[in-house]
């Protein structure tokens, strides 16, 4: 049997995590698969992983960011030098690690999930070994990252990208790379859909500056003095938990948005089940498998447009709106008729099915496959 390394930072919450973990699953039916992590941010890995898969921990250091901004904020300048001090070592031994494990590997194929971890891949991986690369991020205009993404990858075999607007841009700098677009999946079709009769909206994701919740929130609270009776619901944690419950609580809507903080699969599946509205108001998204996943309980989404992935799942008037230039307002309005008319939420149901199955992991593995 051919070995497959997927290379991770970590399996903690969040998106890029979400999707190693999903892959595994499927290529373990047909390869041997381990997962090689840099941190062990926790005992166990956030999402299922099937028991055929291995998993790997390079290291035992924890990343201590947090560390460093609560030293700064107290400005206690003798713990941040030593903080600083170990942030150093803890990212030598995050490139050292990974460089001598990929030195020793003899896998058949090697997926690197990090721009960081792609120039290590291309250097020091076998030459018989084939080398992927697996770019979740946009760069969202950001030149100085899409830079670093391109020269990182400049030694690998393939470049996978789960944008077709990010596998074109690849194409045109990566010559000698075959970029090839395979979207994110999901791992199944509710069997149970929403009525999407009840007055629940809902949004999921890390609560960080780049999900744009605070405009969320803002957008909530123009919605619930014409619809009091609609409730939102956020499931996520993050580094603005804080900012967010302060605006909650300053605009007096505790007993009508209602943070989950992280929840499991089984959990936001409820949520999503007794939901009528997905709203998203991300700055960037490379994806948005979130919008699939409330898509395959046949809910209606929002997004701004600015979250590029969104513009390629979201068609507008068929299974949610997507809105332009960030507009609150235009938001607002399309949120509102949406709640005003239960008939057009039903009308775009059958669409967000119809979306969400060509995201079903079975069919997109067939892709993986092809390249493996």
């Amino acid at each position: 049997m051919k070995k497959v390394s997927i290379l991770s930072l970590h399996l903690n919450y969040g998106g890029i995590e979400k999707s190693i973990c999903a892959l595994a699953n499927l290529l373990c039916k047909r390869y041997d698969v381990e997962i090689v992590c840099t941190y062990k941010i926790v005992e166990e890995p956030d999402f299922n992983i099937d028991p055929k898969v291995k998993i790997k921990y390079l290291t035992n250091v924890i990343p201590n960011r947090n560390e460093i901004k609560i030293a700064l904020k107290r400005k206690n300048i003798i713990t941040l030098i030593k903080e600083c001090i170990k942030s150093v070592k803890i990212l030598y031994l995050r490139k050292h690690s990974m460089k001598e494990y990929i030195k020793s590997i003899d896998s058949d194929f090697v997926i690197s999930t990090r721009y960081i971890f792609n120039g290590l891949l291309g250097k020091y991986g076998r030459n018989n070994a084939i080398k992927i690369g697996w770019e979740h991020n946009h760069y969202h205009g950001n030149m100085h990252y899409a830079k670093k993404v391109i020269k990182s990858a400049k030694k690998l075999n393939y470049f996978v990208l789960v944008s077709k607007n990010l596998k074109e841009f690849y194409s045109n700098k990566l010559k000698n790379v075959k970029c090839i677009y395979i979207p994110n999946i999901i791992d199944e079709i509710p069997a149970n859909k929403s009525d999407l009769k009840s007055k629940n909206l809902v949004s999921v994701g890390r609560l960080s500056i780049e999900k744009g919740y605070i405009d969320l929130l803002k957008i909530y609270n123009e919605i619930v003095k014409k619809y009091p009776d609609w409730k939102l619901d956020i499931i996520g944690d993050g580094k603005e938990r804080e900012i967010l419950e302060k605006y909650i609580k300053e605009n007096n809507l505790e007993e009508k948005v209602f943070l989950h903080g992280f929840q499991n699969k089984n959990y936001i599946n409820n949520i999503l089940l007794n939901s009528s509205i997905y709203l998203m108001t991300s700055f960037t998204e490379s994806f948005g498998i979130v919008l699939i996943e409330a898509m395959s309980y046949g809910i209606p989404c929002i997004a701004f447009s600015s979250a590029e992935g969104a513009c390629e799942l979201i068609e507008n008037d068929k299974n949610g709106y997507l809105i332009d230039d960030r507009n609150k307002n235009k938001y607002i309005e399309k949120l509102e008729y949406l709640i005003e008319n239960e008939n057009v939420r039903e009308k775009m149901k059958d669409n967000c099915i119809k979306t969400s199955l060509n995201y079903l992991g079975e069919n997109i593995v067939k892709l993986w496959f092809k390249i493996l």
